[in-house]
């Protein structure tokens, strides 16, 4: 029996929405990666990006366990010198909330052209509102 693989055309990408509210984000963050890169389907092949899109709403909302919310940092660096900005998740939760939800996907998935292919197809929205709703998304089971 040989093995195939999916060609561009042959791949059938679907659209799947998830509502963060009262979430846990990593086990949440775990199972959109897996649905990113198309880790559920049977056609998986690690060099193949067969994934799905998915949509995340209510990302302010998102449960953070234990005393995370005050003692994990989120972090940047401008490239100069004494240039590392330290913010911990309650700041980043009320200036920028879909970045928690974005960042924590994006340390599941492999840092390479792939990858950064595969979290085009991850849209995060801080309200219930989102654009994609003529793409009928189904609602994945977190």
């Amino acid at each position: 029996m040989n093995t195939t693989f999916l060609k561009d055309a042959e791949i059938d990408r679907k659209w799947h929405i998830v509502d963060a509210s009262g979430k846990t984000l990593g086990r949440m963050a775990t199972e959109i990666a897996t649905v990113l890169r198309g880790k559920h389907k049977p056609t998986y092949a690690p060099h193949v990006d067969n994934g799905d899109f998915v949509i995340v709403i209510n990302a302010s909302k998102v449960h953070l366990s234990g005393t995370k919310e005050n003692k994990k940092m989120y972090q940047k660096y401008s490239g100069f010198s004494g240039g590392l900005v330290k913010k911990p998740a309650s700041f980043v939760r009320e200036r920028d909330p879909e970045r928690i939800v974005r960042q924590a996907v994006w340390g599941m998935i492999p840092r390479n052209r792939q990858g950064r292919q595969v979290i085009r197809r991850l849209k995060v929205y801080s309200g219930a509102e989102h654009e994609q709703t003529a793409q009928k998304p189904v609602a994945l089971d977190v």
